[in-house]
């Protein structure tokens, strides 16, 4: 009896000891009195803290709704309601163990001010979108660019698998010159912390959802970062992953519960069948694989189908957006989410921040498919989805690439894109579509086209006036290159961005002719936008194409904006009688990229593989 009694002693010092040197850390690490939904649900981490017992100290305007012990001892969940009445302040949650007590602290912070305004203003057509790798842009602070620690230690500008060092105090440097290029919008990859063997640089493999990457910088870098886009008139887009996580994530190798995440008896990755989802004939199976596979063997599925799990990633998505400000949200990999979840996800977002925008990653083909992800039109199907927008693949696989690739046709060239458009009915909102030409999966648009600088122009004035919302990705005014074979070779240095680079894009002095000249008809274009109703709200027209030329209206009650687009490798003849339809009123238009008006009242002369922008008057 005393040989038991003196193992129950030691077994309770081990735990005393170890509540009180453990580190303890609440999940959200704070949350705001004010919230629309008072409910928070506080994921406690902490060696054997779940051993104790559990309370939360008195706090005025504060209930506790439910205390709930995970199956693994090192995690506490603890269902708080925050009222309207509660005041800023800290809460403190305890584990008692006989007569010693670990102690995690929670903030409650008064609310930012300004939501719809000055902060969750959402991404509209009226913005021009720029899409950036941190550690490929600009390296402002070299003192982060090792962290002693971290499981990654690869520093090499000379390997396209390595870390490079840019980091956010590079982004903020040159904020002056995304905002001179006419950028309203920042969209960085994913910024928190990585800490995997290899290849992080990319920022896909979150490892903690609530700390800054430290080779980017730290939480309060970021707030700077949306601060210094905000005093500037410019918004912050989150890019956020909600399928997967990285392996080495604290909550996999340590998971609060056996089902955290969608394990198999052996490895097992998606199909990447987007089909299994409304497919009338699909097999049961093949959905469960699409949704429940792993993305690769270093991203874990997260199983959103359990609560605790939904619960977190709401939570980090609301608290992204009132501790930093953020004003736009792209999610990723949207089709391998459980979708109901997702619905629940998007709905908490824009009952918290109504002007959000949400558009999410659907690299999928064809127009139906992607429809399906999105508020759409379509009738009967398996599931209505609740997202205002996606990545709008369909117009660049089948749309412009299609028509600066192949020959002029009944179905090819540019009617591919005519065909894809006329397909917006089944788009609840068109306008809330994300255009592009190239990303940081997808092969350098300027390489796609074999670095035909007239059919570059083309595109980028195809992607600046048309509907919805464009998106540059960084390095496209420099007629950057590179295939993904593998991926690294469109993730390259953006050149200037490191101390001691023997060439510096972001001068004019810096960059080629060439280079000056696609520099200034983005600039060109994107200036105009700020002031045209017409291309950021304004509706649409298109007429048919034909031999190879096509046209689109843009056009509101005050302006009207007519874009001819000559994809043939000759001169073609315009007649304007053709769209008296929009032109009936007006005598001529100014193309916007070169300055050149053009009457309206005889034929025109087109230049081969080239497009006009002309405002009309």
């Amino acid at each position: 009896m005393a040989f038991r009694n003196s193992l129950t002693v030691g077994f309770l010092m081990t735990i005393i000891t170890t509540l009180q040197a453990q580190e303890i850390n609440c999940y959200p690490t704070n949350w705001w009195v004010g919230m629309n939904n008072p409910k928070v649900q506080v994921m406690v981490h902490g060696k054997e803290f779940g051993k104790g017992v559990i309370s939360v100290g008195d706090y005025p305007g504060v209930v506790v709704e439910k205390i709930t012990a995970a199956e693994n001892p090192n995690y506490v969940f603890i269902d708080l309601i925050v009222s309207s009445a509660a005041k800023p302040g800290k809460l403190q949650i305890n584990s008692k163990v006989g007569k010693n007590t670990a102690t995690a602290s929670f903030p409650l912070k008064a609310r930012r001010t300004g939501n719809g305004d000055t902060y969750a203003q959402g991404i509209r057509s009226e913005d021009l979108v720029y899409l950036l790798i941190p550690d490929r842009f600009s390296n402002g602070n070299p003192d982060n660019d090792k962290i002693a620690g971290l499981l990654d230690q690869t520093l090499n500008r000379d390997s396209i698998y390595h870390r490079h060092g840019g980091d956010i105090q590079g982004i903020i440097n040159h904020l002056d010159y995304l905002q001179d290029l006419g950028i309203t919008a920042l969209w960085p990859l994913p910024v928190w912390q990585n800490n995997m063997p290899d290849r992080t640089e990319h920022g896909y493999a979150i490892t903690n959802h609530y700390k800054v990457e430290p080779r980017l910088g730290t939480n309060e870098d970021y707030l700077r970062l949306s601060d210094e886009l905000h005093k500037r008139g410019m918004k912050l887009i989150q890019d956020v992953i909600y399928n997967h996580t990285g392996l080495y994530h604290f909550f996999v190798q340590d998971k609060p519960m056996k089902d955290w995440l969608h394990e198999w008896p052996s490895y097992t990755g998606t199909n990447y069948k987007d089909q299994a989802l409304f497919d009338p004939y699909a097999s049961q199976a093949d959905k469960t694989k699409l949704l429940d596979g792993w993305f690769t063997p270093l991203m874990p599925d997260l199983n959103q189908r359990n609560p605790y799990v939904a619960n977190f990633l709401i939570q980090h998505a609301i608290w992204s957006v009132e501790e930093f400000g953020v004003d736009g949200w792209r999610v990723d990999t949207y089709i391998y989410n459980d979708l109901a979840f997702m619905n629940r996800c998007n709905k908490a977002l824009l009952e918290e921040y109504p002007r959000i925008s949400i558009f999410g990653e659907t690299w999928v083909h064809g127009v139906p498919n992607q429809a399906y992800f999105t508020e759409n039109n379509l009738g009967d199907v398996p599931f209505k989805s609740n997202l205002p927008g996606t990545t709008d693949f369909q117009t660049l696989f089948y749309g412009i690439q299609e028509s600066l690739t192949k020959p002029f046709g009944w179905t090819d060239g540019v009617n591919k894109l005519y065909t894809t458009a006329a397909q917006d009915y089944m788009y609840r909102d068109p306008m809330k579509q994300v255009i592009f030409l190239d990303n940081h999966d997808l092969a350098r648009f300027y390489s796609v086209i074999g670095e035909d600088t007239a059919k570059y122009k083309l595109a980028l004035s195809w992607l600046l006036t048309f509907r919805g919302i464009p998106q540059l990705y960084y390095g496209n005014e420099l007629l950057m290159t590179g295939f993904t074979n593998p991926d690294g070779w469109v993730r390259l240095d953006f050149k200037g961005g490191w101390p001691g680079d023997k060439e510096n894009k972001f001068t004019a002095a810096g960059r080629t002719p060439k280079e000056n000249s696609v520099y200034q008809h983005i600039r060109t274009l994107a200036q105009f936008r700020k002031t045209s109703s017409a291309l950021k709200t304004g509706k649409m027209m298109q007429f048919v194409p034909e031999d190879g030329v096509y046209v689109y209206f843009r056009y509101d009650g005050s302006q009207t904006v007519m874009c001819i687009m000559n994809t043939m490798p000759h001169a073609k003849t315009l007649d304007f009688n053709r769209f008296a339809e929009r032109t009936a009123g007006f005598k001529s238009g100014v193309d916007i990229p070169s300055g050149i008006s053009y009457s309206l009242t005889a034929p025109l002369t087109l230049r081969p593989m080239s497009m006009l922008v002309l405002n009309l008057d």
